[in-house]
């Protein structure tokens, strides 16, 4: 029992971000990768998850190197518009992830309550939905007085129950022989979801967040060590989590004699079947929304929190400011959840759509990382491990290669 409370505590502030980064985006994501690309896919998380520690790691170290807040050492050096535009970025990248949390919510509750002659998704009932959800999530944000405690809390058992039942069903389904002969796909496999796959697994912008979460853990200079042992903890859990559910999908799906879509949640659902029979989809839709809910409030306050500090109007976490920007970026992806919902049968494209869209942004956060870590007035214990910013150089490359390819992509699919 100790020894299970010491490996507890060992999770810090990166917990956080790597339940950001495990939302419904990221469980979908990587069921439909695992389904078209099958297990080479696997290499392209494990690049992912290596830069992600990386940039988690050098957020870190910013945040405990630095008296200040990240964008108030931007103005001071570049002057506050540099600050903003990274702040806008963040917002916007929120914006996107927060859309896909609130398709998420529907998606994941609506195949529970289908039949042939209702559905949830019909006639006004997923906007209710949405409308309620983010309220309640907009009075707990202002009610709870002390946020980081409660939220590092709750990622913790959220992340624990994901683990726990994405695992149990990975050891059922490899442990039962096929139930069919794999085929070779004549189908060809989209990059938009390995795109998104990616985007969702190596998030700079949740890790830019990690320079935040260690101030309001109270971390210093003292804490470095404990903060590499959470960075390379969390990370890792997240990363083993998203090859788990690939895995499976890739056994339950890839090769079939029929092309699978996976294009809804109830489809994604037929991976439980192993482990847990008729209840498959119950389970897996209580996952979702477990997922999104992990990672509803935190985003949002991503957006909020960093957009806030650009403008210098604070960084932490009950100030004034900062509540009000989140519930504008609460309110935003549910605006744009409502207009989209009613084409209900692209509910999972929508969302690896929206985290493609994601790597955009990437490059110039990890930019200004990269400028903050490598300032000549840190020096001493101060300075920042050459290999920590060597993975961030890595980090960069692979962003703005990743940026160039999804543009591309993008252009694509619009037909442009």
């Amino acid at each position: 029992m100790n020894r299970f409370k010491q490996l507890l505590n060992s999770f810090g502030p990166a917990i956080i971000v790597a339940a950001v980064v495990l939302g419904p985006g990221s469980i979908l994501t990587s069921s439909k990768v695992g389904a078209q690309f099958g297990y080479p896919a696997i290499v392209a998380i494990v690049l992912a998850v290596v830069l992600m520690f990386g940039m988690v790691a050098l957020a870190g170290r910013i945040g405990v190197i630095y008296d200040d807040s990240p964008c108030d050492q931007l103005a001071r050096r570049l002057g506050r518009p540099a600050a903003v535009v990274v702040g806008v970025i963040v917002f916007g990248l929120v914006a996107i992830f927060q859309f896909s949390n609130n398709v998420a919510i529907v998606a994941g509750i609506a195949p529970l309550f289908e039949s042939e002659d209702f559905s949830l998704m019909d006639g006004a009932t997923p906007a209710i939905i949405l409308i309620s959800f983010n309220a309640l999530v907009i009075f707990c944000l202002y009610w709870k007085r002390y946020l980081y405690q409660s939220i590092e809390s709750l990622m913790k058992i959220l992340i624990g129950l994901m683990v726990v039942a994405f695992l149990v069903n990975f050891v059922v389904v490899f442990s039962s022989p096929q139930k069919y002969v794999p085929v070779e796909s004549t189908q060809v496999p989209d990059m938009m979801v390995l795109l998104g796959l990616m985007g969702t697994t190596f998030s700079v912008g949740g890790a830019f967040y990690q320079a935040y979460l260690v101030k309001e853990k109270g971390w210093k200079l003292l804490d470095t060590g404990r903060g590499l042992k959470d960075s390379a903890l969390s990370i890792s859990v997240m990363g083993l989590l998203t090859i788990v559910i690939l895995m499976t999908a890739t056994r339950v799906f890839y090769g079939w004699p029929e092309p699978v879509a996976l294009g809804n949640v109830g489809e994604v659902a037929v991976q439980l079947q192993p482990l847990f029979g008729s209840w498959a989809k119950v389970i897996f839709c209580l996952g979702i929304f477990a997922g999104a809910f992990s990672s509803f409030l935190v985003n949002a306050l991503i957006g909020g929190t960093v957009f806030s500090d650009s403008l210098g109007t604070g960084s932490r976490l009950g100030e004034g400011w900062t509540l009000r920007l989140t519930t504008v970026a609460l309110l935003s992806g549910m605006v744009v959840a409502l207009l989209t919902l009613s084409d209900k049968d692209s509910t999972v494209n929508l969302i690896i759509f929206a985290q493609a869209l994601t790597v955009l942004g990437i490059p110039a956060l990890a930019a200004a990382l990269l400028y903050l870590g490598t300032r000549p007035d840190l020096t001493g214990e101060r300075k920042v491990p050459a290999w920590i910013i060597n993975l961030g150089w890595a980090g960069l490359v692979v962003a703005v290669a990743l940026a160039i390819r999804t543009t591309i992509a993008v252009l694509d699919k619009l037909g442009l």
